[in-house]
């Protein structure tokens, strides 16, 4: 079984299975690792890490103080009101402070990384730009309390930001060509990059229905999106023209449906299906399929060519984390109390819902003495997962596992090692995997105690000889 790195020690890299470890953060140390091989160094960005690791603690102990105030609230306003109503408010208001956005997220085609660095704002680094080494702090008075974001595929800089009341859609402009702005949009101001002459602007800020908190977030794929039967079930007459484009969806905890934006013209379409609760989205690769997951353990598969779906659920706690194959014709999904995934493949074709589940078993990672799985994520190319866990013992607490992972008519996997952060008593906020890198899986961490760190993945099948 690998070793698990000391307290103290910090990771920096994989050569072909064995974790390399140092005693303190360094791109000298980087350099003589991969730096040799791969011609680049991914230094570590700071941010003030406080704001962010001490956010879902204080929320939980913030629920559990008013907990009681809120229960004697709603027992005396029973009499008056609708009871249901009350006792959804109380759930609403404990589902948003479970939610773990998708704090990290690499652009689909540079090595720009976007990562959620405050409760109000984002950090941008350009690891193209040669000139700086600086970072950008996207901050306006729109974003606020943000829980995710995800850049826009195929279309230069943008990056979406899901916050409280909408969802704000960054652009990047350079001097001599402004950003674009939809027609009716009021732009926001923005931010710029030292060294580089790059702004960050607003270009738009699309209005949650009912000005719920948007906790979640997908692009479609770039130039595939099924438009033809959609027009039965969901009005969406603003597509009839349009065969190509890349939309948006999104979902609020607060809400019981999700939206489909047509971000170009600022639109949004609701698709009501009575969900209420949704956790999480997750459009597969080739824009064929959807998937939502519910705070009550239940998920549903859905077919984008009529939007019809299929219901499932989990006896493993909520669904946690969710990463489809690089073909999307698999989805690998874990749960909040259990250390087996599931797997589900589809047995036909699209727009055929058929699938069956199974079980993928973690080897040794039962020995971590975890009960469950916080969040996973998948490289592009389905060769290594990385995960977070809950309620381990102490000698694996604020690690990230990575496992090599082999696609065959069944998944298998087998454990590389563990990654540890800096800082004391480091824990994983959030990580990603740079899906474009081409000498390898491109992993990177935000960890608790204010580092966002980035790991090349290095073996055989790449770059090595």
């Amino acid at each position: 079984m690998p070793r698990v790195p000391r307290q103290g020690l910090v990771t920096i890299c994989e050569i072909n299975r064995d974790l390399i470890t140092a005693e303190s953060l360094s791109d000298d140390r980087a350099r003589e690792t991969y730096g040799k091989v791969l011609g680049v160094v991914f230094s570590p960005v700071s941010f003030h890490g406080d704001l962010l690791s001490s956010r879902s603690e204080q929320d939980s102990d913030q629920w559990r103080e008013d907990e009681s105030l809120t229960r004697g609230v709603m027992d005396k306003l029973k009499a008056i009101v609708n009871p249901i109503r009350l006792i959804f408010y109380g759930e609403e208001m404990d589902r948003l402070s479970m939610v773990e956005g998708r704090g990290v997220s690499w652009h689909p085609h540079k090595h720009i990384l976007a990562f959620i660095s405050g409760n109000n704002q984002v950090t941008i680094r350009d690891y193209d730009d040669s000139e700086s080494k600086e970072s950008c702090v996207l901050v306006s008075e729109s974003q606020k309390e943000i829980k995710s974001l995800e850049w826009r595929p195929n279309s230069g800089r943008t990056l979406s930001v899901a916050c409280k009341g909408g969802i704000c859609i960054w652009s990047a402009s350079f001097l001599g060509n402004a950003s674009s702005v939809r027609p009716g949009a009021v732009p926001h101001g923005g931010a710029i990059s030292r060294g580089s002459g790059v702004r960050w602007s607003l270009v738009d800020f699309l209005h949650s229905p009912s000005g719920e908190h948007v906790t979640a977030l997908s692009w479609s794929p770039t130039g595939r999106y099924p438009i033809n039967c959609i027009l039965r079930n969901v009005r969406l007459s603003f597509w009839a023209s349009l065969t190509s484009l890349t939309y948006l969806a999104s979902a609020s905890c607060e809400s019981s449906s999700f939206m489909i934006w047509d971000v170009a013209q600022g639109v949004g379409t609701p698709i009501r299906r009575g969900l209420g609760g949704i956790s999480m989205l997750k459009w597969s690769p080739t824009g064929d399929y959807f998937f939502t997951a519910k705070f009550d353990g239940t998920f549903y598969l859905w077919e984008t060519n009529t939007w019809t779906s299929e219901r499932w659920s989990s006896t493993g706690g909520n669904v946690s984390g969710a990463a489809w194959d690089p073909n999307g014709r698999m989805i690998l999904i874990s749960f909040s109390e259990s250390v087996t995934l599931a797997s589900i493949h589809f047995s036909s074709r699209p727009p055929s819902l058929d699938a069956h589940l199974v079980p993928v078993e973690l080897p040794d990672f039962v020995a971590t003495g975890s009960h469950g799985i916080e969040s996973i994520a998948w490289d592009a190319l389905g060769e290594r997962l990385a995960f977070s866990f809950r309620g381990c013992d102490d000698l694996h607490r604020g690690l990230v596992a990575v496992y090599d992972i082999r696609r065959g008519p069944l998944i298998s996997a087998s454990l590389v090692g563990f990654i540890r952060g800096p800082g004391e008593n480091p824990k994983p906020l959030a990580f990603a995997f740079n899906d474009r890198f081409r000498q390898g899986p491109l992993l990177s961490v935000c960890w608790s105690s204010g580092w966002c760190c980035t790991y090349p993945l290095i073996f055989r099948s790449h770059v090595l000889p």
